[in-house]
């Protein structure tokens, strides 16, 4: 998550600036080749991977290397136009699951964004496929999820292989259940104390960067970060003390170690 977009790119340097006028776009319509119709596309297959081989946000990124069903998954993403899709949470959780299966094959390819130059190497230098066309995980983020959605619980939903992240979870997302999972996600996020605390003596919250890196999505919907994290706070007297007292924010590091297991080697991360 720099991407958790935003953050990064608040960090690139003018030599980079220089790099990403030739980067890729999303494109408006797709072109799949033998394409599957929007009716028969299922995220069932992404869902098996996960569920096998994710624990309580832990990646077995060798296990998945060995599995055949994620390349079988992007297969299929790249076989569906995901414009026809004809609600927005088909559409909305297509573009998670796919952010999610991109970012594990992305760490499968040895790239990892655990270095500075890795970063700019794992979330543009690297393009995917969707519907026939190619878009990298930043402009899918940034682009589409953000741009498109107006959603701000996609921040807790995908995962970008490193410890501050979200966690992974073992199942994907479905337009049936999206609401619920949503919810879901943002609850369990902003409730990990190793990711957002509150001393309630010293009255500081300190929270993840990503409510810094994507504040405007959040104070778009709640007037501010912290109005925001509230609506999620399992404490119901730490809801009030937020609510009462002024608490002060402060933002953690982020901790862009790899979320689970590595594969043996890892190259391509580029000079820190």
């Amino acid at each position: 998550m720099v991407t958790k977009a935003t953050g990064f790119m608040k960090c690139v340097t003018v030599s980079l600036a220089i790099v990403l006028a030739g980067c890729s776009t999303v494109p408006t319509s797709f072109t799949p080749l033998n394409p599957t119709p929007p009716e028969e596309f299922s995220h069932t297959v992404f869902h098996e991977v996960v569920r096998a081989h994710v624990r309580d946000g832990s990646v077995d990124y060798p296990a998945i290397h060995s599995d055949d069903r994620l390349p079988m998954y992007l297969d299929q993403l790249d076989r569906v136009d995901p414009n026809a899709f004809t609600t927005q949470n088909e559409r909305l959780a297509f573009w998670i699951n796919a952010y999610n299966a991109f970012a594990i094959k992305g760490i499968l390819d040895k790239y990892s964004p655990t270095s500075y130059w890795g970063r700019y190497r794992y979330f543009i230098g690297r393009d995917y496929r969707v519907g026939g066309e190619i878009l990298n995980l930043y402009d899918l983020e940034r682009t589409v999820l953000i741009a498109q959605f107006h959603e701000p619980r996609i921040h807790f939903a995908i995962v970008c292989a490193s410890l501050s992240c979200p966690k992974l979870q073992p199942w994907a997302f479905e337009p049936d259940q999206l609401e619920f999972q949503l919810d879901r996600v943002a609850r369990e996020f902003i409730n990990d104390p190793i990711r957002n605390h509150f001393d309630r003596v010293k009255k500081v919250a300190s929270l993840s960067m990503i409510f810094k890196w994507f504040d405007e999505d959040f104070t778009r919907v709640a007037g501010s970060v912290l109005t925001y994290v509230i609506r999620y706070v399992d404490d119901p007297e730490l809801v009030q003390d937020l609510i009462r007292s002024e608490y002060r924010i402060e933002y953690l590091d982020y901790d862009w170690s790899l979320n689970g297991i590595p594969l043996k080697e890892q190259n391509h991360v580029g000079p820190s």
